[in-house]
Parts: C-alpha cells; structure tokens; sequence
C-alpha cells in the first residue's frame, strides 16, 4: 500500500511517498491547491506547450479547469511528452508565450499531491492508501481570526474572566493596548456554583437551561464552548449544561471537563473555546479529505504533542502545532538513527523559525500561549521566532532590522518580481548563497539590486562611519538574522540548564541551510547535521511518528502512599482507555506502551516539574533531583504536592531510516563553481549537488551545496562529509573566533550592523538573567507574578539594557548600583551586594536589589549585573510589607543599606539573616526572602558568566565600544522623537486623593526636554511619598513610549532629558535614622502611576489611565496574600483605552480564580468589566472591573488604593474623565454596604463582602 507523509503549510505542502516497493518519491505543491504554469508557444487558440508540464504522468491534469485571469475552461487532454495542454474552449484572455496561467480541481492540497504521485486525474478514484498529514488549517483560521462562531457558556458573574485573563498587557511600552481579540462572539451566564472542593452550592435549574439555549439557538451561533467554576473537580454541572444544549440542538459542543480537567479557569476556559472555535473549520476540512479519500484509507493527522491522531478524533486544541510537530519528530528520529542521541532544532521557513531541544525524550509544555490564546493541552516544546526567507529588511535610520513583519507569498520577496520587499531571501540571492538557475522560476535579480541599493544608500548617509558596499549591508542582515535566530535557540536550552555546545544542530526547513553554520558557531555547537529531506523533514516527520494519546487528572493533593495509592486506579482506568483507543487504529498491543507522570511542585509554589512514576521507584526523589538541576537547589522537609496526574500511550511502527551506502572516501570534483561574498569579500566557490556525491566523500567551505528542495552554505572552517544514509554532517573545524579584533576608526563610529547585533546580544543576556530568576525563585511573587528586573551596566554604573519586566524597576537600579560603586571602592572579585534603600537608588523596602560586581581574568572591574525582585515580606508593621497607613520608612520593614552579601567569595547568609530578623518589626518569612536573594545572585551569576563568554567570543574593545554605541544609539532615537514635537512648554498638574498637587512642567526645546516637578505638593505624612529612583523610573516609562520603537533600554535614552526634582513629596528628604525619614511604600505603587498620567498628559499622549496599582492584602498568621487589580487605560488620539488591563508601571499576573479559592479562605462572586466606567470621548476610555470577594474565615484585611476621592482620571482634549474607584466592605452581621475609602486596614469575619471597583481610564475628544 502508498503512504503519504505530508506538511500541509500556509505557503506549500510538502509530500513524501512511500511507494508500496519501498521506493521513497516527494512532490511539493502550493497549498491553496492551485498549481501554476508557463506558457512555452501557443499551439491554437485552444492548446499551448508548457515545458514544465513535460513528463507528468499522462492525462494526469485532464477534467482540472485552467485560467489566465477569465473564467476557467477545462482540459481536454494532455501530453506528456511535450507538455501540451488542451481546453475545451479558447480562454477568455489570449494565452501568449511566457503567460502564466493556474490550474485548479477544487480539490485540497494533500489530494492534489496524492493524485500527481499515482498520476490519477480528478475523475479517477484513488485507491486505499495510509495518509499521515500536519496541517495548518487550524493555525491559520486561528491567526487570520477565521473561526466558527462561538457561545462561551460559564458561571453567573464570570462572563468576562477570559476578556481580563491575567490582567498583563502584551506589550508593555504601547500606549494603545490591543489585548488579542477574543475567540467567542457571546456569552451565556449559567447560575450555578461550585465551592472550591466541587461541592454543590447553586444548582442549575433545568427550565432556566432550557430557555437560555433555546434563545442561544436563534443567535446563528455555531459552536458551544462549556466552562464552569471549579469543573476539574466535579463535571456534574457541565454535564447538565451539556444535555440541555443538546437538547436545544447544538452539536458542536466543548466541555472544558472533557477537553482539559486541571485547575485554572482562565487557561481551562481558553482552551475550550479554542476547541470550539476551531473543531467545526477541522471537521469540514476532514470531511473534504474523505470524500477524495474514500472510506477505505487510513487518514492520520499529527497533534501539537507529536503523535498521530485518527481523522474523526482530531480536535482544535490539539492542531495548533500540527505542522511543527512534524518537524520535531522528524529530526528526533534522524538525529537517533545517525548516532546523535542529543540534538536541538532549527526550522527556518518562509515567515518564521522554529527552535526545539530533544534528548532521548521530548520536551513537552503543558501550558502555552500561541497566536494570544492559551492553552491547557501537552505541546511539544517549540519556541518560534519571526525570522525566516520572508522576513523583511530595513534600516531604521539608526540599524540594521529584520523582521518581525513578512512579505508573504504575495507579493513575497523582491526576487520574485512582484514589487515585494528586501527580504532575508534577497538578501542571501545578492551574496551568491542562492543560485538563480536553480529556482523553478525566474528570478527578478534586478529588483534585488536596487531595493538593497536603496539600503545602503541609506545606511550610507546615516553612518559617520567607513561607507558601505551593498553586499556589506546584505552580510549584515544575515548577522542580525542569526542573532534574532540565536536568542531564541538560547530560550531552550540556556535558559532550561542546558549547554547547546553539547547538542548537534539539526538544520532543516527551505531556508535553514542558509544559516546553519553560522548559528552553530554563534552557539559554540560543533557539529551540524542535515538529511536529505532537510527541506521536507516536517513531513518525513509524518511518516516516522508514533501514535499518541494523552490523558490527565487533576490531583492537588499531598504526595505520599495514601495519595498514590487513591490515585493508582485512576491511573489504570486511564491507561486502559489510552491503549485501548490505539489497539483500534490497528497498531499491535505488543508495541503499544503507557507511561504514568506525576507533575509535582513543593507545596505553596505554581511552578511544576513532571516527573516519571514508576513502581518501586519514589516520585519524590527524583522531583527533588530535578529541583536542583533546573533551580541550583532543594528545599528538604518542604511538603511536596501532585498538582496533576499525566498518562501517555504510544504506539509505534517499526520505522527505517533511508537505506545504508557504503562509505568510500574519495576526491570529488564540483559541479560547477561561483562567486559567493564570504565575509571577506567575493570569492570563487565550488558547488556540489546531491546526486554526484556518495557516502564517504567530503570537501571543505566555503562552498555551496544544493539540495532538490534546499541550498546550504558551508561557511569556511566547516568539513562537510556525506554519512552512510546521504545525510551531511558538518563539523566546525575552526571553532568560533576568539576575540574579534577592530581598528580604533572602526571603534569611534558604529556599524549599524554590530549595533543591532550587540543589542540582541546584551538583551539575551538580560533575559536569561530573568529567566534564571524565574527558574531559581521561591515566591509566587517572582515564579509566577513576575515582579523582578534584570539589568547590566558599565563599570560607571551606567545602564546597557534593562530587560523589560516591570516599568516601575526601569533604570532605577542605576541609582543603586553608582551608589555602590561610591559606598565600596574596593570592589573585588567574588563579591555582591544586597540593598533595599529608597534613598539610595531604592523604589520601596519590598524590592530588594542584588548587584554583582563582574571582573576580568585580570581583575579589572567591566560590568555589574543587577536584579531587584519583590519580596512578599520583608517585615513592618502589617504583615505583607504594604502597609496602608505607615508613617515613617521603619514602619515598613527591614532597611537593607549597602550589605556585603558575599565578600570575595565568601557567603554571609547568617549576617544576612541576623539583620533580616532584627529591629522593631523583622520579616515574617526569613527563608524566603534568603532563598529569593540567592535567586537573585544566582541570576547575576548567570548574566555575568555570559558577559564574559561575549568578551571572549568578540574581544574587549569591541564589545566596550559597543557598550558605548548603543547608549549612544537610543540617545540619537530620542533625540529624533524629541525633534518630531513642537518646541515650547508642556504643563499638567494633578492631584492625589488628599489633594496633594503633582505638577510637571516639560520643556521641549529642538532635541532636548527639560521635566521639571516644580510645584509638586510638600512631603507627606502618610506613604505616598515617591523618590529619585522612582520618578526617574516613570519618566524613562513616558519616553520609552513616545519613541514607539524597540530599542534598547538603558541610560541614552534619558541622556538628551534633564529631570528638576526639588524636595517635595516625589523627593524627601534622606536621614541614617529611617524613623526619621518618610514612609514611601505607597508611592511606588500608586504615586508612580500618578506620575505617569501627568507626564502623558502634559503631553497629550494619553488620557489618565486608572492611576493605582488597587493594592490589595490578607491573611492571618499562617499565610499572606497580596495582589494588584487592573482598571482601564486612557484613551489616545489614535484609539479608545482598553478594558481591564494593567497599565503604565505595572504588569503583575493576577492569580486564577479558581486557584485563589482553592489556596485561601475566601470566594469569589463575581470578577467582571466595569461597564461605563471608562470616560465618554471620540475614543472612549477603557472600563475597570468589579471584583466582589465574601471571606470564609477571620482575616486581617488592608487596601492601598487611588482614584477614590474627587480626582477622577482625566481626559484629554475634550474627553470625559473616568470614573473613579470604589471600595465596598459589606459586614454579614449587620449587611450594610460601607464605601470605605482608598485605604483601609481592618479584620474580617466570616460571610463578610469586598467588592473592588476600580477605575476607569479617560476618553480623547470631543464624541
């Protein structure tokens, strides 16, 4: 019997045949299902030659319907011997000699690449085959928004949770917040309500069901996506639900029970209305494959988690990386068969690239986000980054950028002839990487010319630097590219605790070859391996996979024998089913095996590892030795918890690779030989095609190597060898240069191509920095609500780059760290520092700064790395350390000044301790305040190793220039910005709730700013006091967000901006006393944001947004909790505000509902948008939300919020003000509702209410 492996991609499928002798054949066709043609000669009015037609299968393109632009006429006949087409009638536009014309039988794609390979035409049946396929049909309905329409069916009061999601905005720096748009069309509200054990507390009535979906039916609505409260743990209402809209006649239903039964509402919810969304699109598309088909062939497709799947069983969460799972399995199984056991990824295509890491075993992810949505299902592991052939090239007026935005198919590269941009495709054509007479079509090499041209004439002129040739500009792009590429590659493997040097890159996908040698060697990997179906390997991926079946059950409960014990049933019941559904796909029992995992996580963290459950063996072991792989550390006697119970089953066919030559070393001349630009300028190389080389035979780069569906560039120090199955295997036998070398004039001005290299590079750093913190960390306030910054500076303490997290920490640990410098002028190697001072750099006592001093093998100080995180307790006098009615600095915890944590490598973690759990108010959780400063270090660490690497791998001076440069380069881009704004005066003032006056005058003159808070109220006796760190924090915020561009963030940006901050309430005064000096817990969260708004205001960027982080904490003596609340933003003259987001100088996760209620004693009723609390205007202000919480046991209770007195957040140019915030505490013995004002501190009682509004942002213009 044929198997059919295919790729169905958004540009071409690719398809490998198996035919039933085993003889392996590939076609590769256009996914639209279109194939294309050329007019050779014209033979009559109704026959034409195309010599590109010649030798297909005769009669094969007989009944298909051809057009050059008219209505289409059908073939009648066809030759194959001279590719003569025949029509049935004249076309209604005159084919003449070099026309192209398209050919279509309203077949899909994979049928029209089965029907070429077995030479059928439309009109004949193709015979029962095995067809595997990967698709994009779901990813694509799913990116162009293109899905059935969708009813989101949920619990009374939570009709907008998956609108708020997680609260986090998707870009920080856009004034104009575009949250993805949502996948449903309406919502149905059930009134009905599980508690947090899935005991029943409101039942669904069955009449009231009844009304909803039959009302629901009359809506045009397609498809139902069912997602209660607390449905993980009991489905029973879910279930109800279900049968009364079936009942009313949907068929299309998704019951988040049954499509993803693990806590988190948000996650679970998100993933069932993308099974809805998508499931009716994939079974109409299932459906179109059978009716070609047949009843008789067995039509497979891969899911996102890399198995096979039978057609009626594939499913929309499970599709959206059914493409790139195809390509994980495929160089899996070839890295294996070829001896490289370890190997990681690298697909470059069309659009895009994706990286994997595989090492015996996949590396899955069980949440994810992709296109905006999340999903709760097992994916493969896949980090995709927008650089591939088609991503366009640019010069910025400062440097060089590739991407993220695409040329498409249409009108696709310059090269292609249709008015198309300078891609990365042109950009490899123009260095002779590419062989024109080796493309199927004609290629427009003098569009490539004058685009890149155009280029470098630009470059040229915004350059004080040495001129460049265009073939320069095009190698730097390249260099860009694979910086871009490079991250990503870095995001696996670095970031997770693995060496990619230990890996062999496995280079596939149509562009891929193009750059694999250079990756190898940006990442110190030694070897690159290539299959012959590099370019197809995502649909060889197809043929070689297993068929796979996932199940999983939430647990949450404690590990230990009586858990396991209770939960081994469940794991045979669903092993059983597992195997049991492979059995009927007709693979052997005997090679079908189920695999039970644990995910495990000490208890109070969210963060899980998945770990093997085997009999015998104790889980926790092996969790605890993972732990300190991934984390550096365990914590013994901590409780541990399973979170969730994962059963696998694979089936598998017995799978060979392509048949074994004999190796026979010998010399083999090129096929023909070019000019290629190898770096150093043009050189004559050799070109080798795949059919003169045999197993055995090498040859050295620079050289270019051509494969039917691929072309690779061996860069010079790379020995390609051909290995016994005719993949190549290239080994750098150079190793990466070691400490580039520049000329002083090549060092004064910056080469727009390093720039952007060096600023991928810093950044890279800085965010493995914040992964590692991540990884290591302990608290929820790090692992999962992501409040911590990462940074590098100079020797001077002057900022390079500030990873992007959380815009109250930006360039504010400058301050610290020159604060450093001047405190210890002996700084050594092996040495760090731990400070929490506002007075000092600091923003507020719970962010605690660790800086690290990097030194050179010689000693001379080059760098510092620096994190500061929030800590959830650092003492004072309310436990979470936010205390809304602190008087003075002492009140608000442990002051940490200027503390040698680690002194020339010699820890001082007992000092440490001694002084955290000192004074009148210590913290109240020593170990996780240790445990997350060593975190910290370990993440300084980290980027300092890395730091080091690149002095290594490009050498000092450059790397120093370039240090430079770029501060240089975000200086010049706010310079422009500042250039673009009328000169003259920009004056705001606003108030606090007390009236407190917060005033700012900007003065803009050519390509400067002056900001002056001249006028500003006097320091206050309460908390809202803000600092130096702090405003200068929301001024780099402000004007990050007036360039509008991704750049950098360090100290240029603020070079050309002076800041006039007399003492006021946003600078009190110092004291060594902190008793004497003034409380200013407050004014990091709320006073920030007040700045903010009067910056954008003064401005006319931006309406008010809400003004307040509505910071909100309880707890009792066991536990603490503390979270922020999201409101709306202020509208722009570009566009309305957005609803229910956190704005300006924060971005912290809130927790799940359905976690927050599993983890504390309370309940929430109901998490909404607060409708009309946004100001009326041309562009509306976004609205806040309602968040209504009942307490289920005595509590101590405080809220730090603003926006709750007469100050409402404004508008600008005509637009209504937002609503302001309200506070509403509803005691259950007395059940009156009392506004209780922005901040309060008070107990509670059980039954008692809080209902948090929160505020609106401003509108723009007049209605």
């Amino acid at each position: 019997m044929w198997q059919f492996w295919l790729d169905v991609g958004g540009t071409f499928t690719d398809c490998i045949a198996r035919r039933p002798d085993g003889e392996i054949v590939t076609h590769k066709t256009l996914s639209s299902g279109v194939v294309k043609g050329r007019v050779g000669r014209l033979v009559s009015a109704t026959s034409w030659i195309d010599p590109g037609k010649a030798g297909d299968p005769q009669g094969l393109w007989i009944g298909w319907k051809a057009s050059f632009g008219g209505d289409p006429v059908e073939v009648t006949g066809f030759d194959s011997a001279t590719g003569e087409m025949q029509v049935a009638s004249p076309p209604e536009m005159t084919p003449q000699a070099g026309m192209q014309y398209e050919l279509r039988c309203g077949s899909e794609a994979p049928i029209v690449a089965i029907r070429y390979l077995l030479g059928l035409s439309p009109k004949d049946v193709i015979p029962p085959v095995d067809v595997r396929l990967g698709t994009t049909r779901g990813t694509n309905a799913l990116l162009e928004r293109k899905g059935a329409r969708v009813a989101f069916v949920v619990t009374k009061g939570f009709k907008d949770v998956l609108l708020i999601g997680n609260q986090d905005r998707p870009r920080l720096f856009d004034l104009t917040i575009r949250k993805p748009q949502p996948l449903f069309s309406t919502v149905v509200e059930i009134d009905e309500r599980l508690d947090a054990d899935g005991k029943v507390l409101v039942a669904p009535n069955r009449d009231t069901l009844k009304k909803q979906f039959e009302e629901l039916r009359r809506s045009n609505v397609d498809s139902l996506a069912i997602c209660l409260l607390h449905a993980y743990l009991n489905p029973a209402h879910e279930q109800l639900v279900e049968e009364a809209a079936r009942a009313a006649g949907f068929d299309e239903i998704s019951v988040s029970s049954q499509v993803s039964p693990l806590i988190k509402l948000v996650s679970r919810g998100d993933t069932t209305v993308l099974d809805a969304y998508l499931n009716p699109i994939l079974r109409r598309y299932v459906s179109s494959l059978r009716r070609d088909l047949g009843e008789t062939t067995r039509l497979r497709l891969m899911t996102s988690a890399g198995g096979l799947v039978e057609a009626g069983k594939f499913s929309g969460k499970d599709s959206i990386l059914s493409g790139p799972a195809g390509g994980v399995i495929g160089y899996a199984r070839v890295g294996e068969q070829a001896g490289f056991p370890r190997t990681i990824g690298f697909d470059m295509g069309g659009t895009s690239t994706d990286v994997s890491r595989y090492d015996g075993q996949f590396d899955y992810e069980y949440e994810t986000q992709k296109a905006g949505v999340r999903m709760a299902v097992p994916t493969l592991a896949v980090e995709t980054v927008a650089a591939g052939g088609g991503s366009i090239c640019r010069f910025d007026g400062v440097k060089l950028v590739v991407g993220p935005e695409s040329a498409g198919a249409d009108p696709g590269p310059a090269c292609y002839g249709r008015s198309g941009p300078l891609t990365m495709t042109d950009v490899n054509l123009s260095l002779g990487r590419l062989l024109p007479h080796r493309f199927p079509f004609l290629l427009d090499t003098a569009a490539v010319a004058k685009r890149l041209g155009d280029v470098c004439t630009a470059v040229n002129a915004g350059s004080a630097g040495k001129d460049k040739v265009p073939e320069e500009v095009a190698a730097g792009f390249v260099d860009v590219a694979n910086a871009n590429m490079a991250r990503a590659i870095r995001r696996i493997s670095t970031a997770k605790g693995y060496d990619p040097s230990e890996y062999a890159l496995v280079c596939f996908g149509g562009a891929g070859g193009l750059h694999a040698c250079a990756m190898a060697r940006e990442l110190r990997m030694k070897q690159v391996f290539l299959h012959p179906f590099a370019g197809l390997l995502s649909a060889y991926g197809m043929g070689v996979a297993d068929v796979r079946r996932h199940a999983e059950q939430s647990v949450l409960q404690p590990l230990n024998a009586s858990t396991l014990d209770a939960i081994a049933g469940s794991a045979a019941e669903l092993s059983a089913r597992l195997v049991s559904d492979i059995v009927s796909e007709g693979i052997p029992a005997d090679r079908v095996q189920a695999r039970r995992t644990l995910d495990l996580r000490y208890k109070g963290v969210e963060a899980v590892i998945n770990v093997p459950w085997i009999d015998g063996a104790d889980p926790a072991v092996e969790y605890e030795k993972q732990h300190e792989r991934l984390y550096g550390y365990k914590r013994p006697g901590r409780p541990i918890e399973v979170s969730v119970l994962r059963v696998e089953a694979v089936g598998g066919w017995k799978s060979e690779g392509l048949p074994k030559q004999e190796s026979v070393a010998r010399q083999i001349e090129p096929k023909e030989r070019t000019r290629a630009w190898t770096g150093s300028g043009w050189a004559d190389v050799p070109v080798f095609v795949r059919e003169q080389l045999h197993a055995g035979d090498t040859f050295r780069g620079p050289a270019i190597f051509c494969e039917p569906t691929s072309t690779i560039w061996v860069e010079e120090g790379f020995e390609a060898k051909i290995l016994p199955r005719g993949e190549i295997l290239l080994n750098d036998v150079r190793g990466a240069a070691v400490g580039e070398q520049a000329s002083r004039a090549d060092l004064e001005t910056a080469d727009p191509v390093l720039l952007e290299v060096f600023n991928n590079q810093f950044a890279s750093i800085a965010e493995q920095m914040g992964l590692t913190l991540q990884r290591t960390s302990v608290s929820t306030n790090v692992k999962e609500r992501l409040d911590f910054s990462c940074a590098v500076f100079d020797a001077a303490g002057q900022l390079i780059v500030n990873a992007p997290h959380i815009p109250v920490h930006l360039g504010a640990m400058g301050e610290t760290v020159r604060r450093i410098i001047s405190d210890n002028p002996d700084l050594a190697p092996g040495d760090v520092y731990v400070t929490n001072d506002p007075y000092r750099g600091g923003s507020h006592l719970p962010d605690v700064t660790v800086v690290t001093p990097v030194h050179s093998d010689s000693g001379e100080l080059r760098f510092f790395t620096a994190s500061r995180a929030h800590h959830a307790e650092i003492g004072g006098i309310a436990p979470g350390s936010m205390p809304p009615f602190s008087k003075t600095l002492a009140d608000e915890g442990v002051l940490i000044r200027n503390f040698k944590l680690v002194d020339k490598g010699t820890s001082r973690e007992d000092d440490l301790k001694a002084l955290l759990l000192s004074g009148a108010h210590p913290t109240r959780n020593v170990g996780d305040n240790l445990a997350d400063i060593a975190a910290q270090a370990a993440a300084n660490k980290a980027g300092a190793t890395l730091l080091l690497d690149l002095i290594g791998q490009r050498g000092w001076p450059i790397v120093s220039a370039y240090m430079r440069h770029i501060r240089e380069s975000a200086s010049k881009k706010m310079r422009l910005a500042l250039a673009k704004m009328p000169d003259g005066d920009y004056r705001r003032i606003d108030h606090l709730d007390d009236g407190s006056p917060i005033a700012v005058n900007v003065t803009i003159t050519g390509e400067s700013a002056r900001v002056d808070f001249s006028g500003t109220g006097p320091v206050l006796k309460t908390n809202l006091n803000a600092n130096r760190a702090i405003v200068r924090a929301a001024v780099l915020y402000v004007y990050r967000c007036l360039i509008n561009e991704d750049i950098p963030l360090n100290d240029g940006v603020l070079e050309p901006v002076e800041i006039v901050l007399p003492e006021c309430l946003l600078s009190p005064p110092a004291n060594d006393d902190p008793s004497q000096c003034a409380a200013i817990v407050g004014g990091n969260v709320e006073t920030s944001q007040r700045v903010v708004d009067v910056l954008l205001g003064a401005l006319g960027l931006a309406a008010a947004s809400q003004g307040t982080m509505n910071n909100l904490t309880f707890g009792n003596t066991t536990f603490g909790y503390y979270e922020t609340i999201c409101g709306g933003s202020g509208a722009t003259a570009d566009s309305d505000g957005a609803d229910a987001v956190h704005t300006h100088m924060t971005n912290t996760r809130l927790t799940d509902a359905e976690i927050i209620e599993r983890r504390y004693p309370i309940r929430l009723h109901e998490f909404g948008i607060r409708q009309g609390s946004g100001g009326t205007g041309e562009h509306r202000g976004g609205a806040g939300i309602v968040r209504r919480i009942e307490f289920l046991a005595p509590l101590s209770l405080s809220i730090l919020a603003q926006r709750r007195g007469k100050f409402s957040p404004f508008g600008l140019n005509g637009g209504g003000d937002g609503a302001i915030g309200r506070n509403l505490l509803t005691r259950a013995s007395s059940n009156v509702e009392t506004d209780v004002g922005g901040a309060i501190q008070t107990t509670v009682e059980p039954g008692d209410r809080l209902t948090i509004e929160t505020p609106g942002g401003g509108g723009y213009g007049t209605a």
